[in-house]
């Protein structure tokens, strides 16, 4: 076994490698970038080497760089990880012609099942059905255009060095092809270095299951079941299970089987996921699936594999990279009930999903039996621009299904996080949607039902009234909070919440407080607060009563926000300081802004065009993903800020709009 390693990675992959590696006695280096000075894989870690600035091509993509700090820091071998170097064969190269062990597969088997047309080609002959489609090597936009036609809309296309979701697209009319050709090859080319595509027939209502193989180089290929990764948004997971739902012997036979079969095709080393396509519009058949690539490195969703076979897949990566065999035979492979796996991400559901950057100022994971949390930032952390804004993965595992899924959500419940947007509150709608607890799901489920997903209930008067008394800035640590010697001292407080705004009057005394103008007259009792946390009990004029926990208030400057976890639901208010005028920038509907910080790709107006409303204005590219900005109504551009390559500020101005013509 190897005394050193170093880990090519970041974020919460860094961390789970981390852990299983001092469980076995390793030393870990980990490695950063600017970004990541004081992130939490680099405190973990038993020795860090900087590797450059923040872009990941100054750094994490650096495979010199990455290679060096292996040499200097005497690691024995490499473990990539996912995502960045996970699956680049020349660096799997680099790291052999170092004296280094890469932690995965041989690069030949990278690049055969890396290029997904290649791969499929090799499937074809292997006997393993594939998606209809266009795999081969030439690249000519019209041609593509034509081949696209020739297969049937709708198609999707898919880089053909792609993963994750990035470089791809679907096409539903001949008249959309070329814009979304040219986007997604600049998306390829941007995170995978690579632009060429694919094309693929779209498989209506598709369910999207793989199955986890694993082999030890020495001929032997086990699986390890499949997964169900059929929740899914912008074709990125979001809710990962295993077993998947519906699941027959049959067909688990049939589609391990070939993915068993995929592996031996290429003399398969390491960890590494199958992926499949199944018909969705009925039961599973053994016919109705269709391979769709491989992915040969650790996958995100590793963990449910983990949770319903007892395994550690790190684990094993490190015994099979230090030339030992695979530690167990299939028939010693079992499951053990059902897990369910949520991405939870810094992004705005209600925003198209807009990558979230910024400090995250408090940060708190619901615990309980059968829960899981892999997460890689802690409060304080910065999520950055430049990378995944992923900020943990919760797991609940279980009995059954739905057990699993019960103990997700609780997670979910108590997960509270604040300083930035999340999907948390959306993550518990899917755990609650009626399609998804019963198993019917498919690829599409989430856009079909994104306006439920998204919908926020207004606040209850419990989360106001907690609201209004941690931003009144009362003492409520002792007993006579609000101790006044004559007469009642009372608090007006005004909040904020999205775009209403509530009053309500506090009347604290003899360690208690009365509060007003909310309907009813209402008390809370027994107060428990030590700045953050909070804790009473409320007491109704009709004598019902409940208790009340728990909020976090993050003061900014004159700003205070004031976050409300109650039942599961957060909510979300401000208290603006008095002194200070309304911001009017808010207000110029004409001015588009940059959403965050990233690359602008494109600019398609120039000052004194005229634009009607949708028209597309700027490309940017942030967090690997492309985000298109359009004139908010029809008009005349005044001036555009931005240039085609540059970076723009999150919130900065990038076009400015106008309803008249502005001539000199």
């Amino acid at each position: 076994m190897f005394s050193r390693i170093l880990i090519a990675n970041r974020g919460e992959i860094a961390v789970r490698i981390i852990k299983t590696a001092r469980r076995l006695g390793i030393k870990t280096v980990a490695v950063y970038s600017q970004a990541d000075r004081g992130a939490l894989h680099v405190a973990l870690a038993d020795e860090a080497v900087f590797l450059g600035a923040a872009p990941a091509t100054e750094s994490y993509l650096d495979i010199g760089k990455v290679v060096a700090a292996a040499l200097a820091s005497g690691a024995e071998a490499i473990h990539p990880g996912y995502g960045f170097l996970s699956e680049n064969p020349d660096f799997v190269d680099a790291v052999g012609k170092a004296g280094l062990t890469f932690i995965g597969p041989a690069a030949a088997s990278i690049r055969t099942m890396g290029l997904k047309d290649a791969a499929k080609r090799l499937m074809e002959e292997a006997g393993v059905p594939v998606v209809p489609g266009y795999h081969g090597d030439n690249q000519d936009a019209a041609f593509l255009k034509l081949e696209a036609g020739k297969i049937g809309y709708p198609v999707l296309i898919k880089a053909s060095a792609g993963g994750g979701g990035k470089g791809m697209r679907r096409v539903d009319t001949d008249d959309d092809f070329d814009a979304a050709l040219q986007s997604c090859r600049r998306e390829a080319k941007s995170a995978f270095g690579d632009d060429r595509v694919l094309i693929e027939k779209y498989i209506s209502s598709p369910r999207h299951i793989e199955v986890q193989v694993f082999g030890d180089g020495r001929g032997n290929v086990v699986h390890l079941f499949e997964r169900d990764c059929s929740l899914q948004r912008r074709h990125q997971k979001v809710i990962e299970e295993a077993p998947a739902p519906g699941m027959t012997d049959a067909v688990r036979t049939a589609m391990t089987e070939a993915a068993v079969a995929a592996a031996r095709a290429v003399a398969y080393k390491g960890a590494g996921t199958v992926e499949f396509i199944a018909d969705g519009t009925g039961p599973l058949r053994p016919d109705g699936f269709w391979f769709m690539e491989m992915n040969t490195r650790l996958q995100v969703e590793h963990p449910v594999t983990e949770m319903v076979t007892g395994f550690d897949l790190v684990e094993w990566q490190l015994r099979v990279a230090a030339g030992e065999p695979l530690p167990v035979r299939q028939d010693e492979i079992r499951l053990l009930g059902h897990a369910a796996e949520a991405r939870l991400y810094a992004e705005d559901p209600a925003n198209g999903f807009l990558p979230q950057a910024g400090r995250i100022d408090h940060l708190e994971f619901g615990s309980g039996e059968g829960i899981r949390v892999d997460a890689g930032v802690r409060a304080g952390d910065q999520v950055s621009p430049y990378y995944d804004p992923m900020i943990a993965k919760v797991i609940g595992h279980g009995k059954s299904r739905d057990e699993a899924i019960d103990r997700l959500k609780n997670a979910l419940d108590g997960t509270h996080i604040t300083g930035l947007t999340s999907n948390r509150d959306f993550l518990r709608a899917l755990c609650r949607d009626e399609i998804f607890r019963q198993g019917r799901m498919d690829t599409g489920l989430i856009d079909r039902g994104m306006d439920g997903l998204i919908a926020r209930p207004d606040a209850p008067e419990e989360a106001i009234l907690i609201a209004a008394l941690a931003a009144s800035g009362l003492d409520l640590s002792g007993p006579h909070c609000g101790f006044r010697l004559w007469g009642e001292a009372s608090h007006r407080v005004t909040l904020h919440a999205g775009e209403e705004v509530i009053e309500r009057r506090i009347v604290p005394g003899g360690g208690r407080v009365r509060l007003l103008d909310g309907g009813e007259e209402v008390l809370l009792e027994e107060i428990v607060f030590d700045g953050r946390t909070f804790s009473a009990r409320l007491v109704r004029a009709n004598g019902s009563d409940r208790v009340l926990a728990r909020l976090v208030v993050d003061v900014h400057g004159g700003e205070q926000r004031i976050s409300v976890l109650l039942d599961g639901e957060t909510y979300a208010f401000e208290r603006l300081d008095p002194l200070e005028g309304e911001d009017a920038a808010h207000h110029h509907s004409g001015e588009i802004l940059a959403p965050m910080t990233g690359i602008v790709r494109l600019v398609d107006v120039g000052a004194g065009v005229a634009v009607k409303a949708g028209d597309r204005l700027v490309v940017m590219e942030a967090m690997k993903m492309e985000y298109t900005l359009r004139s908010p109504r029809d008009g005349f551009v005044d001036a555009v800020f931005c240039t085609e390559g540059g970076q723009a500020e999150g919130g900065a101005v990038l076009v400015r709009i106008t309803e008249e013509r502005l001539d000199g």
